[in-house]
Order: C-alpha cells, then structure tokens, then sequence
C-alpha cells in the first residue's frame, strides 16, 4: 500500500514529532495570539518545500504543495489553547499566563488537544513532502487559530481564504477525543453538534427585601425560567431526538435585602439539525417572554445570541470512503464514533469553498487506562476529557496514530504512483 510506503519514514522523524509536541504543550496560546505556534509551523512548511501564506486572518497558516497534476486536498489543524490552569502533573505542563481579550490575567493550557493536530500535521507534513515519488497531486495543510472562540474559520475566510488557496476536492480535520489511544473513528452525516450561546436579560421592579409586594422579583423570575427551559428538551422534544439545553449563569442583585431591578441567564443549546436548532430557540424565546408576562414583568426580556458553531456533518460518500481505507490499514483498531455534543467551525472552511468534508476523531487516553475505566463502568469518572485541567493524552500510540490517520485519509484521494 502506498500509504505504508509513505510511513516508512515514521521511525525518522518521530522523536522530532514528539519533541515539537512537548514544546507546544509547555507553549499554549490563546486564540487569535498564536504568534508563536504560527511561527514555527511556518518556519517548518518553508524548510519541507511547502508554499507558505502566514498571517491570514491574523495568525493562521497555509502551506502548499504541489506534486504534478490530481486531486487537490485541504487538511486542517486548529492550534489555539484555552483559558485553564494544567494540573496534569507532566513534565513538560504549562505554566503560562497571559491576558486574554478582556484584559484579564488567566492562565493557559492545551486542555483540548489542539497541541496533538498540529504535532501530527506537521508530521503528516513532512512525510508527504518526503515521499515525492509516492503520490501525486496538490497538498492544502491549513493551520487554523481560534477554533475555541469560534470565529478562527471565519476570521481567516474574510481575510480571503477562499482566493489564497488552491480550490481543494476535499476537506479533512480530526480531533483527539478520550477514546483509547491508537483508535480512529468515522461517522457519517452528523457528528459534532450545533452550539448556541444566548444572555436573556429578564426585567422586574426594584424594592426593599421588607416591601416584596412593591416590587417585581427577577430573582424569583429567573428561577422561574430555569425550571421551565429544562421542559423544552424532556417535552417538547421526541426522546429519540438528540439536544442539549445548559443554563450556565445566573446573575442578580447585590445585597441580601435588595429586591434587583433585573436578572440574567446564560445558557447553551447543542442539537444535530436545523430543525431542532430553530424549534429550541424558538421555544427557549416563548418561554421567558411566558415567565415574564406570568410574573408582571414591566417589559418584555430581551434575548442576545452570545456565540454559535454550526453543525459538523460529514459527507456520507467521503465518510465511507475514509472508513474502508481506515480499517484497511488501521484493522481493528478502526471503527464508527458516537456522535458527539461538542461543536466546531471546521466546517465554514469546506463550506466556503463549496467542496465535501469529513471530520475523524483519534483516541488519546491510555488504552489499559481506558480498559480497566471500562471494565469497572467509571469511564465518566475516571477518563479526564477534552477542557479538563487534568487532560493529558499519552504521547504515543496517539501521534502516531494522527500522523497515519492524516496520510490514509489524503492519499484516498490524491492520485498514488506505482512503487
């Protein structure tokens, strides 16, 4: 196989892998203030041949590659880190602080694994550019920033992305997620959920604490409008239609004896589809505008979208094509994964170019970790997850792993030349 040819040079360069893994994990930045990641990324594209753009969209990176006439196939890899302070216990752990866009002094970390896409990019990388006569085609190897805030993808397509890069057939990315290290999984159609972020504002009449009949409570409103959001998905929706609803935040008052003129929530909706994306919302608007009436509240809330990811729904065509070539290599140790509720903007970038994608996960989690965590049922408890202080996947088998994952995947498109 043509992609075992290419994997020969494993063994060469995975200690120099590993190495950068170790580095970028000791060196987390936010999002949108990968100047440093984005440095180095560019610096190793241009010594392996690749046409390098830096800059787009502010820190992301775009290299090219181009081995004679074929397919074209855009991989990305986000790179940006999140607001966390790493209680891993590695070695090589995080001890940065930085000031995020609000002014504030946070510290930073790789709590999701964006550290493990970029070690394995780079690493797919330069193989690819190693193996000259294996393949033939045009590689797109984009290096995304600020995938956690959600607007890394768009920030790079208004900087015209779009027209910076070859016009690819495909588009691929993959996610370290706590699956057993060395596993990859494919999912047709739906695989990462919508994210709606939302602040209602919910309006009463202030007061003394001793004078509640003068006023009108938001405090009591808003719990009022907790308890009714929690029946829009266990109610209003079929049980076998999946979505999530969180309130994350409530936020009133500053005394004890105060009755507060307003109150507010901050909740979180995941669903898979846009007709349920809509009917939530919808009804999520209905219900505190209800609740306010119910309670006499002197003006209608008001409800602000906060932030939202789009669905990630794989191309069942290139889903299943991706499957068949990765359990011919991989064995067993390739198989469908469940449907996830975390979102992603991914798919703006294949969707601004009007071309498919497919989305993959790769486990990162000890396999004999995962296996006794199985075996006594505590996988929830025992296994950290992706935005954890405490996530940490094993070095190996997880990048070599995504480095293989990346060559399988491209080379199921480009055209392979004959040993």
């Amino acid at each position: 196989m043509t992609a075992d040819r290419v994997l020969e040079g494993l063994d060469g360069i995975r200690s120099e892998v590993e190495d950068f893994y170790r580095d970028l994990h000791a060196h987390p930045e936010l999002g949108l203030a990968e100047t440093r990641t984005s440095a180095r990324v560019a610096e190793q594209l241009r010594d392996w041949g690749y046409r390098v753009t830096d800059g787009i969209g502010g820190t992301g990176v775009v290299g090219v590659l181009e081995r004679g006439d074929g397919p074209t196939v855009l991989l990305r890899a986000d790179m940006d880190a999140l607001p966390v302070k790493e209680a891993t216990g590695l070695s090589y752990a995080s001890t940065v602080t930085t000031t995020d866009r609000s002014g504030n002094e946070v510290p930073v970390m790789h709590a999701c694994g964006h550290d493990v896409h970029v070690s394995c990019m780079l690493g797919f990388a330069r193989l690819m550019a190693e193996a000259e006569d294996a393949w033939q085609g045009t590689l797109v190897v984009l290096f995304q920033p600020s995938e956690e805030n959600g607007d890394g993808a768009e920030a790079m397509l208004s900087d015209g992305l779009t027209d910076r890069i070859p016009r690819p057939d495909v588009a691929f990315a993959q996610h370290v997620l706590p699956y057993p290290a060395g596993y990859v999984g494919v999912r047709p159609g739906a695989f990462l959920s919508a994210a709606d972020s939302l602040r209602v504002t919910l309006y009463g009449r202030g007061a003394h604490g001793s004078k509640p009949q003068a006023a009108v409570d938001p405090v009591v409103l808003a719990a009022m409008c907790v308890v009714r959001l929690q029946t829009i998905v266990s109610r209003e929706l079929a049980p076998t239609t999946a979505a999530v609803l969180t309130v994350g935040s409530i936020t009133a008052g500053s005394s004890p004896n105060v009755i507060p003129e307003s109150a507010v929530i901050e909740l979180n909706v995941r669903s898979y589809d846009d007709a349920t994306r809509e009917r939530v919302l919808d009804a999520i608007r209905r219900c505190v505008r209800a609740e306010s009436e119910a309670s006499g509240a002197p003006k209608e809330p008001t409800v602000e979208k906060l932030s939202e990811f789009p669905p990630t729904r794989n191309d069942a065509d290139v889903a299943k094509r991706l499957d068949e070539a990765f359990r011919a290599h991989f064995g067993d140790r390739a198989g469908t994964a469940e449907l996830q509720t975390a979102s992603e903007d991914f798919s703006e970038i294949p969707g601004a170019l009007g071309v498919p994608f497919c989305y993959w996960a790769i486990g990162g989690v000890d396999p004999d970790r995962y296996a006794e965590a199985k075996r006594k049922g505590t996988v929830d408890q025992d296994i950290p997850v992706n935005h954890s202080a405490a996530f940490a996947p094993v070095i190996q088998p997880t990048l070599d792993t995504g480095v293989s994952a990346l060559v399988v995947a491209a080379l199921a498109w480009l055209d392979v030349r004959d040993a």
